[in-house]
């Protein structure tokens, strides 16, 4: 029974996990990462071919991390976090063309009995929520969740790392509650900052969390005459033993020279079978703006298997389909090793 709870926790990034990527490390210096590969067979949504590739993090985007910490004394540590995309099927770095060196993370900060706190570029509060409360995670190839909020056709504006950030979290270690907040500064003319904030309640298999944001700004194109995005989430987990299940429902409304609405829900579950999980996922996002409505299903399932505690092989199948245009699909095998 302990080995299938580690599985789960690894594999499915359970929601114990929520908001505590930012803490001190037990180690002074330390250098890790995670390197995913697979062979996909690939037809966009809209499409009429297909196409067979070797793709780079279709389960979990590859990426080269470099954390320590300081002892300050009285309980107060200087925390440090850099971490930089892969694409080891072409040897270069980042998610894409154009994407910062160190686009993971990028910060520095204090850690002790307050919290954590941190300033350069992190991830979003409403990003890691999104991520933790669904089985297949960061997935960018096969989670529903993490497409429809952050993928290429993702709602949210910008990206899932704001520049510029300052974040916080209580670093909770006897208390349920984990509470995270993170704003960062409007350098760009003519834009004002982001704010966000996610508070959950972690408690035996049971794991709720409340999402918030508003974004004003971001790195990445956004649309024309934009003004605003609110962003609001409600997930939840629960481990039956037997199964863990997942939900979230979210409300996305971008302000801009053309309003768009969105509603957006995911349900999924994480089955153990020995040293192996059986992941699947249903997510909708409903688009809505003055001229039409655009639905977005998808659904995934997925088989991972794992060889040892930091390596695991896996297959899995999405199934897209968007208004207006022919369906998609994407199969895929692959291996990800965690060091």
């Amino acid at each position: 029974m302990p080995r299938i709870a580690r599985t789960i926790r690894t594999a499915s990034l359970a929601a114990a996990a929520v908001l505590g990527s930012v803490g001190a490390a037990a180690q002074s210096n330390v250098i890790y990462g995670l390197i995913d590969a697979s062979g996909s067979y690939i037809k966009e949504v809209g499409a009429d071919h297909h196409s067979w590739q070797l793709d780079n993090g279709n389960l979990q985007r590859s990426f080269i991390g470099f954390r320590g910490s300081e002892d300050l004394g009285g309980g107060l540590r200087a925390v440090f976090r850099l971490e930089s995309y892969l694409r080891i099927d072409s040897g270069s770095a980042g998610r894409m063309e154009g994407d910062p060196f160190w686009a993971r993370e990028a910060s520095v900060g204090l850690s002790g009995a307050f919290g954590t706190t941190v300033l350069g570029r992190t991830a979003s509060p409403l990003y890691l929520t999104t991520i933790n409360f669904n089985p297949f995670g960061e997935s960018p190839g096969f989670s529903p969740s993490a497409r429809q909020y952050f993928g290429s056709r993702g709602v949210v504006v910008g990206d899932s790392r704001w520049n510029n950030s300052l974040s916080y979290n209580n670093n909770p270690s006897d208390t349920p509650l984990r509470i995270n907040v993170a704003g960062n500064l409007a350098e760009a003319p003519n834009t004002e900052h982001n704010l966000g904030a996610s508070v959950a309640y972690i408690t035996g298999p049971f794991a709720f969390a409340l999402a918030a944001e508003k974004i004003k700004n971001s790195a990445l194109p956004v649309p024309d005459g934009f003004e605003r995005q609110t962003a609001y989430q409600i997930s939840a987990t629960y481990d039956f033993t037997i199964v863990r299940v997942y939900g979230q429902v979210g409300r996305v409304k971008t302000e801009a020279t053309e309003d768009v609405q969105t509603i957006l829900y995911q349900l999924g579950i994480a089955v153990p079978i020995g040293n192996s999980l059986i992941l699947a996922s249903y997510g909708n996002s409903h688009i809505k703006t003055s001229v039409r409505a655009v639905t977005d299903a998808t659904t995934t399932i997925g088989y991972d298997y794992f060889l040892s505690k930091n390596t695991d092989i896996y297959v899995a199948a999405l199934f897209e389909n968007l208004s207006f245009v022919s369906s998609g699909k994407t199969l895929a095998g692959g291996v990800r090793l965690r060091f």
